[in-house]
């Protein structure tokens, strides 16, 4: 029996986050260049991508690129912006046999006119399909910190406007102001590459998640892989702080 055979289909995690870690290394190993490994990874995300959603996974999130990754050489930098607008125009068109609506979380007005562009249209276009609750969420310039304390910000707008009274910040009212907003937290975060840490990744949505790490670069990532952690996932009893 196959690890997918294994799968109790009954008992899917409803969304499924991933670190998408290990490019530039994968790169290194072979003396490629480190933009190499990233069009390698793109390559991976379209086939992990289509397996996820076939399997009956509603919603995809991947982390493509941090807050912190502006420190990165230029030349990498510069290479990613162009994978980026490669890709972009062929997202939601590759998605769309499936209906999955696309979703570019982060600070997304921090990237060039052209790319913002591109984004906003995707997800015009895949919007119509929001309603099905199938997701893809790409996180661009995007770090947890940041959204929360732009989330933060927001709050204390409309506090100050009179648009909120300061007894009623609630958890829910908190949530509808993060770049997330409408769409349930993820069930598991899984990180391949074997560095065993969050990164700034869905701070507040991953309080409840279930964590699975891997020693597999991303380029190299496979279905059977996820197959495994999703095995994994399914053994794990979620308590959510009770007994």
């Amino acid at each position: 029996m196959t690890k997918k055979e294994q799968i109790d289909m009954e008992n899917l995690p409803n969304h499924i986050a991933i670190i998408m870690d290990g490019n530039g290394r994968w790169a290194k190993k072979r003396g490629l260049p480190r933009s190499y490994g990233h069009i390698a990874g793109a390559d991976n995300l379209k086939k992990i991508c289509y397996y996820t959603y076939d399997l009956g996974v509603k919603i995809l999130t991947v982390y493509a690129f941090s807050t912190e990754n502006w420190k990165r050489p230029q030349e990498e930098v510069s290479a990613l912006m162009k994978l980026f607008l490669e890709n972009l125009p062929q997202v939601d068109e590759l998605l769309a046999g499936r209906q999955v609506a696309v979703r570019f979380v982060g600070d997304i007005e921090k990237f060039s006119p052209e790319l913002i562009k591109l984004m906003k249209e995707a997800e015009e276009r895949t919007q119509k399909y929001a309603a099905g609750g199938k997701f893809f969420n790409f996180c661009v310039n995007y770090g947890g910190r940041d959204e929360i304390v732009n989330a933060a910000r927001l709050i204390a707008n409309d506090v100050k406007e009179s648009k909120l009274d300061i007894n009623n910040i609630t958890k829910e009212e908190f949530e509808k102001r993060l770049y997330t907003s409408g769409i349930p937290d993820p069930d598991l975060v899984i990180r391949p590459s074997g560095e065993i840490r969050i990164s700034n990744f869905l701070l507040w949505q991953s309080a409840y998640s279930e964590f699975f790490y891997d020693n597999i670069l991303w380029p190299d990532y496979s279905k059977k892989d996820l197959d495994r952690a999703i095995l994994e996932y399914q053994k794990r009893n979620r308590r959510f702080g009770g007994i």
